[in-house]
Formats: structure tokens, sequence, C-alpha cells
């Protein structure tokens, strides 16, 4: 990088860093320190609840997905609207009318102190897990970026978050994610617009969208009903749906940029500001990764982005192997240059047409020899997965944006990272203080106490967070990684709120069995048969076993069980 990119990024790091810690710095009570002084408006809290969501992985990952597959990823976000509606209209006023610090108080109230701590417990395994993959997103960037060691980049990122979240907390971490996300949504547009000045001067962006379809990567609704197919209308607007509601709606990383809000109504409006941007912004990000694949199209490149795994692989006995990859690679893509050439130039529709399965053969050959390539690294390199679609992104920032949006474009996915994790570490902090330190183990401690002990309790998830990043090397997609692993969690968590909201007549021995069995039937399933039913059906399937089997127990005597107050 030249000393331009370098300014660039890290007064724009440093200064968020900076900026979160003295706004913040008188945080005296655990009320201010978890919920900010219930100080924010509407704008905050929108741009709070994004930002958390919006981590380095979306800014990484998502434009990889559109290059790999397409643009059908964003029908994962078709059930979010509705379950934003539907949280602000039943989840947000039970909360501010119990005057609750985290969701799982009032599971407490409403069953009984093993089912809070159940619902917390696993609430804290897959953010925490999920806390190590944002980590572990921007510092594949500073790796490749900066020639760094991967487990340096890890730790400087981590730290660099655990700062402004134990020195501030919540405020802090609205505070500043409100201008992070202005300074994302700043770059990736400029971005975009970069992309397309890059794509030659006689493919226009209608020309782009034309070349991409014929290549199969415009279908962005797909109304298939195989349950093997990942991303369709249907597993969008019914496992989004059930994953979002879950998400905004008991998620303590989500549910505490919320509880933040001056009001009822500051809370709500903050999530529709979502539920009105959020599908255009996923849309958006993934058609910056379909122009991205239209400019590889014509400017020539190795068969894989991920050069750090390219330059090890050169370096064992099967470098020749990869390297005749690599040729065909290259010879494929001329072809293919070629053909985009002629298609672009053809008028009649016959021709078009004639072209177009030749471009869909073109690109299926292109595939093929990309993830054979893919399979040498994995046995050059063991341990190494070839997460190629993470890097696709990253190598175009790198190799073709100019001075200075370099800088910017680095500075706006590592603050996606850090805006995403410092959200997460201090919903993880504040569950463990309240619902387990709390309540078990000191019940009447002073404000000071609690803040200091919060804040102790943030810095431990952190490193927690840096350990597991160090191990997320593991997986093949971060932006996929991060779904699946909610997935697994959030159906039943869902389905503990579903019950306790609507099934007035189930008691808390029912639901408790019936939330450790369904659970352990969600992983059974994505085990044994993770490939044949996509991972999105697992949130509807975790929240109507839940619900179904409490109904069921219910049915043998278990009485509801209401206590007179949260704890």
């Amino acid at each position: 990088m030249e000393l331009l990119d370098w300014f660039v990024m890290l007064s724009t790091l440093f200064g968020i860093v900076i900026y979160g810690v003295v706004k913040t710095r008188k945080n005296e009570n655990i009320h201010s320190y978890f919920l900010g002084g219930k100080s924010m408006g509407w704008a905050a809290i929108g741009l709070s609840v994004m930002a958390t969501q919006a981590s380095a992985i979306t800014f990484i990952s998502t434009p990889g997905q559109a290059y790999e597959s397409g643009m059908g990823f964003v029908q994962n976000y078709f059930g979010l609207p509705l379950a934003l509606i539907i949280v602000a209209a039943v989840f947000i006023p039970i909360y501010y009318k119990l005057k609750v610090y985290t969701a799982y108080q009032y599971l407490e109230q409403r069953f009984d102190l093993r089912t809070r701590l159940l619902a917390a417990f696993l609430f804290l395994i897959q953010r925490g897990l999920a806390a190590g993959i944002t980590i572990y997103a921007p510092a594949i960037i500073l790796s490749a970026a900066l020639g760094w060691d991967l487990t340096y980049t890890i730790l400087f990122v981590g730290i660099l978050v655990i700062i402004y979240t134990v020195s501030g907390g919540t405020k802090a971490v609205s505070l500043t994610q409100k201008w992070q996300m202005m300074i994302i949504m700043m770059g990736m547009f400029i971005a975009f617009f970069v992309i397309l000045n890059k794509i030659p001067d006689d493919i226009s962006f209608i020309d782009s969208l034309s070349i991409a379809g014929s290549m199969g990567k415009l279908e962005i609704v797909n109304f298939s009903f195989d349950p093997s197919v990942r991303y369709t209308f249907w597993t969008g607007i019914t496992g989004g749906l059930f994953l979002a509601l879950s998400y905004f709606g008991t998620d303590q990383s989500q549910v505490q940029r919320y509880l933040g809000g001056k009001s009822v109504k500051e809370s709500r409006l903050g999530l529709m500001f979502n539920a009105l941007l959020k599908v255009p912004m996923q849309f958006f990000i993934l058609l910056c990764g379909l122009m991205v694949f239209v400019f590889f199209q014509f400017q020539e490149h190795p068969v894989l982005f991920d050069q750090a795994s390219v330059d090890s692989v050169n370096k064992t006995e099967y470098a020749d192997e990869f390297n005749a990859l690599n040729n065909q690679h290259l010879t494929q893509f001329k072809k293919k240059r070629l053909a985009i050439q002629q298609f672009n130039k053809a008028t009649e529709g016959s021709e078009k047409a004639q072209l177009k399965e030749e471009l869909l053969r073109l690109e299926g050959e292109s595939k093929v020899i990309r993830n054979k390539a893919k399979d040498v690294v994995k046995t050059a390199l063991p341990g190494n997965n070839a997460k190629d679609s993470d890097y696709v992104f990253l190598s175009f920032i790198l190799n073709y944006l100019p001075t200075g949006l370099v800088g910017l474009l680095l500075a706006v996915i590592i603050s996606a990272a850090m805006s995403s994790t410092a959200g997460e570490l201090n919903a993880l902090g504040s569950t463990t203080l309240i619902d387990f330190y709390q309540r078990l183990y000191k019940k009447k401690g002073s404000d000071k106490h609690y803040v200091i002990a919060s804040k102790a309790i943030t810095a431990l998830w952190g490193v927690i967070a840096i350990i597991f990043a160090l191990f997320a090397n593991m997986v093949e997609n971060l932006i996929e990684a991060v779904n699946i692993l909610g997935s697994l969690f959030y159906g039943t968590i869902l389905g503990i709120f579903m019950v306790a909201f609507f099934l007035k007549r189930v008691g808390a021995k029912s639901i408790f069995i019936s939330a450790i069995i369904s659970e352990i039937i969600v992983i059974s399933i994505y085990v044994f048969f993770g490939d044949i039913i996509a991972y999105l059906w697992l949130n509807i399937i975790g929240c109507l076993l839940v619900m179904a089997l409490a109904s069921s127990l219910a049915l043998f005597g278990n009485k509801p069980l209401v206590s007179p107050k949260v704890h």
C-alpha cells in the first residue's frame, strides 16, 4: 500500500476508537453502561442495529458470494422486513414494560430460572463463536494487504475493538456505529462506481447485467421447492423470517441496541429504518460483487484469488499440478472473453441464445477448473479450505483501486468488523453479567462493582473471540458460516420466546425439556442431513419443534410458572 492509503486507513480507524472512548468515558452505573442511559434516538438505533448485523463478513464475503453464485443470496433476507415489524409490534413493548437489561430476564418471569439460563447459554455459545468469525474476516484483509502474519492481524483487530467496547459500553458502541455505517456506505458507493469505470468502455451497465445474466448470475428469485437448494424465495420468506425474528427479537446483540432507545416509539422507528433499507443494502452489495465478476471476465486473473495460499502451494510438490490448472484457466478465460465479446455484439435473438448456451458451458468448465485448483490447495496445505470467494473483492480493492481509495475501502471493511464485533462483545458481557454473575453470584452489588465486573467480563469475551478467530480458517465461506451457526441455535431460542408470548398454558418443565430435545434434533439434522436440507429450514424446524413438544408435554399436567418480578 502507498503512504496515503496507510494514512487514510489508520486515521479512520483510530479516530473512531478515540471518539468512542472520549464521548462515553463517564459511564458510572450499569444503566448507562448497558443501556446508554436510554438516550438514543431512532436514527442512532437504526444505524446501530444495521451496523451490528453488517459486519466485515458482509463486505468481504457477500461480493464473493455473488461472484461465485450470483444474486440469489439476497433471497436470504426476504423475510427480514416482516420479522422486524413483528419484533416492533410484539417484542419491544414487552421488554420496555418489564424494564429488562437482557431479553432472557423475561423468561424467568414467564417460566423459571433454568429456562432463562438455558436460553442465555445458547445465545452465549453461538454469539461467542460468531464474534470470532467477525474478527477473523478483517484479519485476512490486513494479512493479505500488509503481508502480516494472520495471527498478529487477528490480535490487532481484536484488541482495537476491545478498547472502546470495554471503556464505553453500549453508548460507545452505538455512537461509533453511527459514524462507521456512514463511512461504510460511502466507501461502498465509491467502490461501485470505480468498478463500473474499470469495465471496458464499450460495455455499458445494462450490457454488464446482460453478460452476468447469460452466465447464470442474475437469478434473483428462485421458486424451487427442492429442500436441498439453499437460497429460494420459500427459504427466504419462511426460514429467513424465522432467522431474522430470532436474531432481532431474542439475540442480545440486537436487543441491546434498541433497549437503549428513548422510548418504544424511537426503538420501533429504528427497526422500521432497517426494515426499509436492509434488503436494498444487501442487494447493492451483491450487485458490487456481480460487477466485479463482470470486470474479471475482461481482466486476466489467476485461477484463485487467495495469493498467500497460491504462494504456499508453489513451494510444495503440488506446484506443477496447480500451475497446470492455472494455465488451463487462462486458456479458458480467453475463450470465454471472446465469447462474451461476440455475445455483446450479437443482435439476432437466435445468435444471442446460441452464444448464451456457449457462455453457460464455458462458465461451467471454468468452475470445474477452479474447484480442482481448490482441491489441490486443500491437499497441499492440510487445514486450508481454500475460502477463495472471500478474497475476490479484496483482490479487486488491492490491485485495481486508485491510491487513497484502497486505504478507505480497507478502513470501511475493518470498521464494519469493529462495529459488529463491538455490538457482540457488549451483548456477551451484559448477558453474562446480568443473567449469570448478578443473578447467581452477587445479587446486591454497587453500581461501581457491576461496571467494573462488566468491563472485565466484556474483555474476557474479547479474548475468547480472538481465540475462536484463530480457528475460523476451518470454514469455507464466512457469510454462510455465520448464518449456519445462527440457524443451529436461533430456532430453539425463538421457540422458547414464542411459547412464552403465545402459549400461556405451557409451564416451565415442559419448555425446558422441549428446548433441550429440539436443540439436539436440530444439530443432528444438520450433521446427518445437511446436504439435503438447506440450513435456513433449521430455524423453522427448531422453533416449531419447541412449540409442538412444549404443547404436547403441557397436556400431561405442567402448569405455567409466572414469577412476580424480573430479577
